[in-house]
């Protein structure tokens, strides 16, 4: 199995880059790989309650001058239900998701920008403010 990029975002904007291969959405703890100590085989334990999302990324450089789109491309077909998610530190991420089950730690969200540089997020329900469906 080929480790995930990932970047693991706290509510507070700490952040911990690098690879996974043990993140599993119903389990509470995982761990990481910091990408500055990709070949030394240390690990950071990672605990999702803990967590805003777990963003699984293309590259953990990015783009910062990058605007992601909030709207979904026209003509483009869409799995899942269209939402707009509101983390409680104000952030905004706009995509869709097969499942919203109010009795799991989280759900994975796809952003509706194909450009950016997120795959998709692992959104920990207790970070969220609230989610609204777009129609």
């Amino acid at each position: 199995m080929e480790p995930a990029k990932i970047v693991a975002r706290y509510g507070n904007g700490r952040m911990v880059k690098g690879y996974t291969k043990n993140f599993f959405p119903k389990k509470d703890i995982f761990h990481i790989s910091p990408v500055e100590a990709k070949d030394t085989g240390q690990m950071v334990e990672i605990r999702i309650p803990e967590l805003k999302g777990v963003f699984i990324v293309r590259d953990f450089a990015g783009d910062p001058k990058y605007q992601e789109q909030k709207t979904f491309p026209y003509a483009v077909p869409i799995h899942g239900l269209k939402v707009e998610v509101t983390f409680k530190d104000g952030e905004v991420i706009v995509g869709s998701t097969v499942c919203l089950s109010s009795n799991r730690l989280g759900f994975f969200l796809f952003p509706c920008d194909p450009n950016c540089n997120t795959l998709r997020v692992f959104v920990v329900r207790g970070a969220v403010q609230w989610v609204r469906p777009l129609f």
